[in-house]
């Protein structure tokens, strides 16, 4: 934890380190999460994945982890991805340079080992009430993604499945077995 406040303004939150810690304000404290070595491989594979397909079929935007997306409870959450439908995309130019008003319409978490349960629970129901339609959430451990459209799971996919992006992000499918993959470099 870096340090704790109980209210903060957009300029304060845009103006922390840029260290390459994620940096998310839950309940007035800021949270620091960095992430290790297989959590960033996978998120960087499931990221230029998403990304191309989106734009080519002109869907919306792909973002990484420095989004941050303010939820109808005040909190400021930073997914590992997010997907942004085009018809919810920023307008105005000073409206771009903000964080995202509501939760992305898709929604990735990647966990990491010390990730604690708890609090990925208690995000959940954030993101929905704040527009999020799909939310994808990896465990590299157990080569698992648990996908809800509620804050309850709605179904488990293994490593012989495949991620579908269903009317979310139309059309965007990727097999766990090659998410998971495990690079060799022999």
């Amino acid at each position: 934890m870096e340090t704790a406040a109980t209210t903060w303004t957009e300029e304060e939150l845009m103006a922390l380190p840029k260290d390459g810690y994620k940096r998310e304000l839950i309940e007035g404290e800021i949270i620091m999460s960095p992430a290790g070595y297989r959590h960033e491989r996978i998120v960087a594979a499931l990221l230029s994945a998403m990304l191309p397909h989106a734009t080519k079929h002109r869907l919306g935007v792909v973002c990484g982890s420095g989004l941050g997306c303010w939820m109808n409870s005040g909190n400021l959450l930073s997914p590992d991805i997010s997907f942004i439908a085009k018809s919810r995309l920023a307008v105005t130019a000073a409206e771009k340079e903000k964080y995202l008003r509501g939760a992305p319409d898709l929604v990735v978490e990647v966990l990491s080992p010390w990730d604690r349960s708890p609090r990925l629970q208690e995000k959940l129901p954030d993101y929905f009430s704040s527009g999020a339609r799909l939310i994808w959430v990896l465990d590299p451990a157990e080569k698992t993604v648990l996908v809800y459209r509620t804050p309850e799971p709605d179904r488990l996919l293994r490593v012989i499945d495949t991620l579908d992006g269903e009317d979310v992000l139309p059309g965007f499918r990727l097999p766990l077995a090659e998410l998971f993959a495990e690079l060799s470099f022999e």
